[in-house]
């Protein structure tokens, strides 16, 4: 009565997700993605959960050993008034010490860059995901965009037919 089965699934945390870099996927082709913690403080998280945050023109950057987000806007809590910290502030990305000198030697390498994909709750932490990427061609652009119109052409023909 009281076994578990060798095989059964656990279950997986719950995950919401807050803001999504979709600029990126467009601007750079994504190699790696690496899943970070991020350090917040005071009324942040409660302006998190609120979904006011926003990754446009945000990376993250290596320096003494820590790995911090920069540029990411989170907006100040309504109700927060003192508390309220910097919107813009560098906040420090939680990685494993293998993983921050693993990305160190990448982003060395030229034209590889840290860019924040998606900020999400695991839980009830907050959690940021890292993409090592390198900035795309205009025709790589070009040919995702003729790609992505030919989807839609073959979609509203598909629709069509099925009336």
């Amino acid at each position: 009565m009281g076994k578990k089965e060798k095989n059964a699934v656990p279950s997986e945390e719950k995950v919401k997700i807050i803001a999504t870099n979709r600029k990126a996927r467009h601007e750079y082709i994504v190699l790696e993605t690496y899943e970070a913690g991020m350090v917040l403080k005071g009324t942040e998280v409660k302006s998190l959960r609120e979904g006011k945050a926003n990754l446009k023109d945000s990376y993250a950057r290596i320096d003494k050993g820590g790995t911090y987000l920069v540029n990411m806007h989170i907006s100040p809590y309504e109700k927060g008034n003192r508390y309220n910290q910097e919107p813009t502030r560098p906040r420090k990305l939680l990685l494993h010490r293998s993983q921050i000198r693993r990305l160190l030697g990448k982003v060395a390498e030229k034209g590889l860059t840290l860019v924040p994909l998606r900020l999400y709750f695991k839980g009830s932490y907050a959690k940021v995901e890292l993409g090592l990427v390198v900035g795309k061609k205009l025709y790589d652009k070009r040919k995702d965009i003729a790609e992505r119109e030919a989807q839609r052409v073959l979609r509203r023909a598909l629709k069509e037919s099925n009336k």
